[in-house]
């Protein structure tokens, strides 16, 4: 039987927002700064100069950053030796070995403390490929996002293809676009969580051996564009 407060609940759960529907979250303006075009890798590198990772698992081959390990690994990250607030990032990536993901970690902070067999590990948010997913390494939980943009990657980016990743971090505000698309927009709703810190390149723990490439990275600072600069035209 249909009762008033049946009816009620169903009115109730029709109009509700979906799971992954975020609270409201308070905008907050991009920070200013100098902009400037900063490459951390091309064709020219040939050393880890300016990042800080573990050497058993990172290395640098034809210009690229190469995480790669044979052994069981926790997940450790090159850090940037600079912190950043405001930037765009783009880079290719490819998982050429493992099940896993990768990814980009952004306005946190190095946690050497957090286990003492591993320095390298990360306080803060990891924007994730090739299926796209925001992690929270805060409460180690995974924030619910739009699942049109991990829809779209799992239909079109496969596990071992290479990926152009853009990630623009504005105020508290993350948006990415996967090989030309945008699979993500995203506002942190506690400022008190905004910091600046390191750029954070993965390699996610595994019991198997696994590599992955980080290649041809620049970063802007300051972005002066407010959009992503890779969207493919339609």
């Amino acid at each position: 039987m249909n009762t008033p407060l049946m009816s009620f609940a169903l009115v109730t759960l029709l109009l509700s927002p979906p799971v992954w529907a975020q609270l409201p979250a308070p905008e907050v303006p991009p920070r200013i700064g100098p902009s400037e075009w900063v490459v951390l890798s091309d064709a020219t590198t040939r050393t880890l100069e300016g990042w800080d990772g573990n050497p058993a698992l990172w290395s640098v081959k034809d210009g690229a950053f190469i995480a790669k390990s044979e052994a069981p690994v926790s997940t450790s990250f090159l850090f940037s030796q600079k912190n950043y607030t405001d930037f765009r990032l783009i880079l290719w990536t490819k998982v050429v070995e493992s099940e896993n993901h990768a990814g980009v970690c952004l306005w946190g902070e190095q946690v050497p403390d957090k286990d003492p067999a591993n320095r390298w590990a990360y306080r803060g948010l990891l924007v994730c490929f090739p299926g796209v997913y925001l992690w929270d390494y805060n409460t180690n939980a995974a924030i619910p996002i739009d699942p049109a943009g991990p829809a779209y990657t799992k239909a079109n980016v496969g596990q071992h293809d290479w990926v152009k990743v853009e990630i623009l971090a504005q105020g508290n505000r993350i948006r990415a676009a996967f090989n030309g698309r945008q699979v993500l927009d995203w506002r942190e709703p506690n400022p008190g969580r905004l910091k600046a810190g390191p750029i954070g390149l993965q390699l996610h723990h595994n019991d198997h051996p696994q590599e992955v490439i980080y290649k041809d990275v620049v970063i802007e600072t300051f972005p002066k564009d407010d959009r992503l600069i890779t969207l493919a035209e339609k």
